[in-house]
């Protein structure tokens, strides 16, 4: 008697959580849920977070030198000044990997000291 008592909690809690397990599945393969994972995705991949390397951190005036020296030593990598009150940054690139970023980084540290690979977003 005392074993069929057990028994039945066990049962009932087994099912219901299969239910919900199953019940999750049938969720995510709606259509109009299909559709939200295709555009998250698309906007990730076009905008999508990832690292830059920051070359410079401070005031405005050695920031713009810095900007200036690197866009002579490397004119085909894409440079930015960004204004964060009261600092100006110098950053450069758009990896979507550390890995990425770390291989121009090596190549960067010859020309310019103190430079480290940032993430962007979050």
């Amino acid at each position: 008697m005392k074993n069929k008592i057990m028994v039945f909690p066990f049962l009932f809690v087994l099912f219901t959580v299969s239910y919900t397990s199953f019940s999750q599945n049938k969720t995510n393969e709606t259509a109009a849920i299909k559709s939200l994972i295709y555009k998250k995705r698309s906007f990730n991949n076009t905008y999508g977070f990832g690292y830059r390397i920051q070359l410079y951190n401070g005031n405005e005036e050695k920031a713009r030198s810095y900007y200036a020296e690197f866009k002579i030593a490397f004119p085909g990598n894409p440079s930015k000044l960004v204004y964060n009150a009261p600092e100006w940054k110098v950053q450069v690139g758009n990896y979507k990997t550390k890995l990425e970023a770390d291989k121009d980084l090596v190549i960067f540290q010859e020309k310019f000291s103190a430079i480290i690979v940032i993430p962007m977003g979050k």
